[in-house]
């Protein structure tokens, strides 16, 4: 299997790396948290020109044909730079619903708007008590005169306040925990009968969770089969998992930059605490964890192409167990490393921390994963 970027990826990194040493500095961070729904629209219209959202849709759809490499590069960057804007919601899941499923009129209407900016999107799946589990539905979508009619709630929907386009899991016909009689409906954020409570998650993103009571919709409002969406939601969170897997990568790297590099100025006993061996030991075991997930990142992302989805499945799970397990003693080791500081609002390090514990959670933790991949009979 080949790792090696092509030279064309490799300047896609180094273009994504530079713009955002540029606009994404920490002090400019925190004022883009202060704009609504925390993150910053002249942020969002930069990427849209550098091209990053258009990168994984097809030519024909206006894109520029990237793959799950492409992403991953992307990924990557934003996590180092820890950026806010919502890149997974829009452009990962979003877009890989309308490129997995999306008829040719709802690509039209849809995949322009959001590689020039104009539209971002957010995915409302998440309900009470649900957990993980993806076909965990009880909101609903009644049949109406060829319409349809979308009762419930959802929770932690992330860019909830600000998209412009919710795409939301409702059950058509059976019970709550049947993988068939699932949808997958396109609903615009400001139709009639939808309400919203937003609030910041621990990493600085903001969530709503969104009510929605009679919300009336055109029969072409679902994406595919509205009785057999739960393989595409399945399909488009694996992608949101393995992007999520190279996001974490960058901020793993990053965190571990920044606390070498404070060990090298933080004095004690008059010497750098880098010169203590022991301290030296962990910053070692810092960078094999990382290099364990960022391996793991690559298997996920290799995985995409895989033929078969059973297999496509346990790679990506299995890559999110080491991610988890990675993240965890990462960030742990660098706030300790970093004392009393570290855990300061002022100090970067501890942002980063949060960021990882938050994306340890997002579709599925280690436990979860690994619990799934031990049902499957593959040891991770």
């Amino acid at each position: 299997m080949e790792f090696d970027l092509s030279e064309e990826q490799r300047l896609l990194r180094e273009s994504v790396d530079g713009f955002l040493t540029d606009a994404y500095e920490f002090v400019q961070r925190k004022e883009y948290l202060k704009e609504k729904g925390g993150w910053s629209k002249a942020i969002w219209r930069r990427l849209a020109q550098q091209g990053l959202l258009g990168l994984p849709f097809a030519e024909a759809d206006g894109g520029f044909g990237g793959g799950a490499v492409e992403t991953m590069i992307v990924m990557e960057a934003l996590g180092r730079a820890l950026v806010l804007e919502p890149y997974l919601p829009t452009v990962v899941i979003g877009g890989g619903f309308l490129r997995h499923g999306g008829s040719a009129a709802q690509k039209t209407a849809n995949i322009p708007a959001i590689i020039d900016g104009t539209k971002t999107f957010a995915f409302a799946q998440l309900e009470k008590n649900s957990r993980y589990d993806l076909n965990d539905v009880t909101t609903s979508a009644r049949d109406k005169r060829g319409g349809w009619v979308v009762d419930g709630k959802k929770f932690v929907v992330i860019n909830g306040e600000n998209a412009d386009v919710l795409i939301v899991t409702a059950r058509t016909k059976g019970a709550r925990h049947d993988r068939s009689g699932i949808g997958i409906f396109l609903i615009p954020a400001d139709a009639k009968g939808i309400s919203k409570n937003t609030y910041p998650t621990q990493d600085g993103e903001y969530a709503a969770d969104i009510n929605f009571t009679g919300v009336e919709l055109g029969s072409n409002a679902v994406i595919g089969d509205p009785e057999n969406g739960l393989s595409l939601v399945e399909r488009v969170v694996d992608d949101a998992r393995t992007a999520l897997c190279a996001e974490a990568v960058g901020l793993m790297d990053e965190s571990l930059k920044i606390t070498i590099e404070y060990m090298k100025t933080r004095k004690q006993f008059g010497v750098p605490i880098s010169s203590f061996q022991s301290l030296r030991h962990r910053a070692a075991d810092m960078f094999v964890a990382l290099e364990q997930a960022r391996s793991m990142s690559m298997f996920a992302t290799m995985a995409a192409d895989f033929d078969d989805i059973a297999e496509r499945a346990k790679a990506v799970g299995a890559a999110k167990v080491q991610i988890g397990r990675s993240g965890k003693f990462i960030g742990q080791q660098s706030i300790q490393l970093h004392g009393g500081i570290g855990m300061t609002m002022e100090a970067k390090i501890g942002h980063y921390f949060k960021r990882l514990t938050m994306i340890e959670k997002r579709f599925g933790d280690a436990d979860y994963h690994l619990r799934r991949i031990s049902e499957s009979g593959v040891v991770a």
